[in-house]
């Protein structure tokens, strides 16, 4: 028999954390984060110097950064690309569902 444990956390648009707390939850290196961050795909709470603080809903998005760069050996430019593609697909989504919403529903 098999157990599967599974960590939660809730997610919300105000709660932060620190890139030690990124790295931890998703397994990506400190480095593997910071070029994201260079990248744009994760944009800190501020600009302040150091350490910065990032908002906990990018648990999520290193957690499939950690998920696509095992699954398909992305380098770091691929994962930059896929994850960035990834967040216009969620984008485009969210309008399509706001222009249905507006026109009744209609495909």
């Amino acid at each position: 028999m098999n157990t599967h444990y599974s960590d939660s956390i809730w997610l919300n648009d105000q709660g932060v954390c620190r890139i030690e707390h990124l790295a931890e939850m998703s397994g990506l290196s400190i480095e593997d984060i910071e070029d994201l961050v260079d990248n744009g795909v994760i944009v800190p709470v501020d600009q302040s110097p150091p350490p910065r603080t990032y908002y906990l809903q990018y648990v999520v998005t290193v957690k499939v950064a950690r998920r696509l760069r095992d699954d398909f050996q992305l380098d770091r430019h691929g994962l930059t690309l896929a994850l960035t593609l990834l967040s216009r697909i969620d984008e485009l989504q969210g309008e399509v569902s706001a222009l249905r919403a507006k026109h009744g529903g209609a495909a």
